[in-house]
């Protein structure tokens, strides 16, 4: 499977732009890491974007990620692809085995906090984000709520990575691609 075949994906099934651009950065992220992992940089980077595409219409964890998967076996698939969507998911019972599973593990939560960081930053700007800032947010509780610090520090305990490593990691592949996030 290609990126144009995985964004016509996330087209099909996802109108909100917010989310969208939330795998778009999940996208650079995986990106990032099989580049530094040297694995497949086009399979992680399609893995990142698909990773929520049904979210949007079945939000439920009895819904996300299943239907995604089934459509994505539908469709044929690769295996490895399949399974790092439905891990992604800590309630589906799967366990991260491979490096790709436990990477997008290790991103999806992280950009949606850095995403969420730079929001409230005056310029609006991933640009604007250090390490420093994202650590000092993780301290407030009430700072983007919704979003797991527990994850995020078992992201970068799966990857053997410290913390300030993966955050930094993370915040320059967004920074990559931040006219994309609308984040620039």
């Amino acid at each position: 499977m290609n990126r144009q075949q995985a964004w016509e994906l996330v087209t099909e099934h996802t109108a909100s732009d917010s989310l969208r651009k939330h795998m778009l950065a999940v996208e650079a992220g995986m990106r990032f890491y099989a580049r530094k992992f040297n694995e497949d940089e086009e399979k992680w980077g399609v893995t990142g974007l698909i990773h929520d595409f049904d979210y949007e219409k079945h939000p439920s964890p009895e819904e996300h990620p299943f239907v995604g998967v089934k459509i994505l076996q539908e469709k044929a698939w690769p295996e490895d692809i399949i399974r790092a969507v439905l891990v992604h998911a800590d309630y589906s019972g799967v366990k991260p085995e491979t490096l790709m599973e436990k990477t997008l593990l290790a991103v999806d939560e992280l950009a949606g906090f850095i995403t969420a960081v730079a929001l409230v930053r005056p310029s609006k700007s991933v640009l604007d984000v250090s390490i420093k800032s994202v650590k000092k947010k993780m301290k407030s509780k009430a700072f983007a709520a919704n979003v797991s610090r527990e994850d995020i520090v078992r992201g970068a305990e799966l990857l053997s990575l410290p913390l300030e490593e993966h955050i930094g990691n993370v915040i320059a592949a967004m920074q990559e691609v931040a006219a994309q996030l609308g984040l620039d």
